[in-house]
């Protein structure tokens, strides 16, 4: 009997990233641990012959400093998504063109530093807005994966704000981080985004059915400060509940997952950000490889592409045509 699918991504956020969402002074020297974060999760997921998406911050690719990072995540054959431009987790107050010159400002970068062009989006922090979704369509985007069901995202954001020191207009500018309490009670199942001109399939990044909290690697490293047991029994519960309310499961992991205090000391607000790399990767890879004996993991766009029943093409860049399979409506 074969497995059910599941799908893995990276959101590829850079140290300037996690600076500016943060407030830390400094980040707009774009500070970058690319150099060593990439070539070191491609070496994990080829021993692992998995290949995933990782969304890409388009910033990042404008830096003619990172193209060999970047490039060396389509070379080994991965898929490459858009994680907007700016990074800045509140889209939802950006005008229509603001939005529209962010996403093809990044997707443009993107694809010089990478050769691939972009067929879907992550909103940094998880943000998104009616407009970010009609842009994404009116560009040929195939998915979105921006929806974060979970109850805890208020608890994340007190945390966060908890460590930064943030001015008032920027708190306000935050006060989405993560998303609301309601955002809970979401599916967890990809679904077809309403709207008669809107082509466009949801793809949530999965919580633990039922009790909706987290459950990407990140978490699980946390816990693993603690207990590698614990973290490694939590996970284990969230595959079975996936596995028994038929969720096939997206998987979300950071940079910061591969990373360890040696090799980057100025994050320490961030989860498990105390351990050691090696202890980082070995529980990781106990995680990762528990994940793949109990799924087919394949990228984003293999999971958007299981709900396609026909085909369509579109022009997303002059002189680029690429064929996409059109999405069906799921009853959730």
């Amino acid at each position: 009997m074969p497995k059910p699918f599941a799908s893995l991504s990276l959101d590829l956020d850079n140290k300037w990233s996690y600076m500016k969402t943060h407030g830390d002074a400094g980040w707009d020297s774009f500070p970058s641990y690319l150099d060593i974060v990439c070539p070191r999760v491609v070496d994990f997921m080829a021993e692992r012959d998995l290949t995933i998406t990782f969304f890409v911050v388009g910033q990042d690719a404008a830096l003619r400093k990172n193209h060999d990072a970047l490039g060396c995540l389509s070379a080994a054959g991965h898929e490459i998504g858009n994680h907007s431009f700016h990074h800045e987790p509140w889209l939802h107050l950006y005008s229509e063109k603001q939005v529209k010159d962010e996403l093809q400002r990044a997707q443009d970068h993107i694809e010089e530093a990478t050769g691939e062009v972009t067929a879907g989006f992550r909103g940094p922090g998880f943000s998104t807005a009616p407009t970010v979704i009609q842009a994404l369509s009116d560009m040929g985007y195939a998915y979105d994966a921006s929806t974060f069901p979970t109850y805890l995202g208020p608890l994340a954001r007190a945390y966060y704000f908890m460590t930064a020191d943030l001015s008032k207009e920027e708190l306000e500018q935050r006060d989405q981080l993560f998303g609301k309490f309601s955002e809970g009670f979401k599916t967890l199942r990809p679904y077809r985004l309403p709207g008669e001109s809107i082509d466009l399939v949801e793809i949530p990044v999965t919580t633990m059915p039922v009790f909706k909290v987290p459950i990407h690697l990140s978490y699980v490293l946390y816990l693993g400060q603690f207990s590698p047991l614990l973290a490694m029994s939590y996970f284990r519960f969230a595959v079975m509940m996936c596995r028994i309310t038929n969720v096939e499961p997206s998987l979300l992991l950071h940079p910061l997952d591969f990373l360890g205090k040696e090799d980057e000391s100025d994050l320490g607000f961030f989860p498990a950000m105390n351990m050691e790399s090696e202890t980082k990767l070995e529980l990781a890879g106990k995680v990762i490889d528990y994940y793949a004996s109990n799924f087919s993991v394949g990228t984003m766009m293999e999971h958007a592409e299981r709900f396609g029943t026909g085909s369509r093409k579109k022009d997303r860049n002059p002189g680029v045509e690429v064929e996409l399979n059109q999405v069906e409506k799921l009853t959730v």
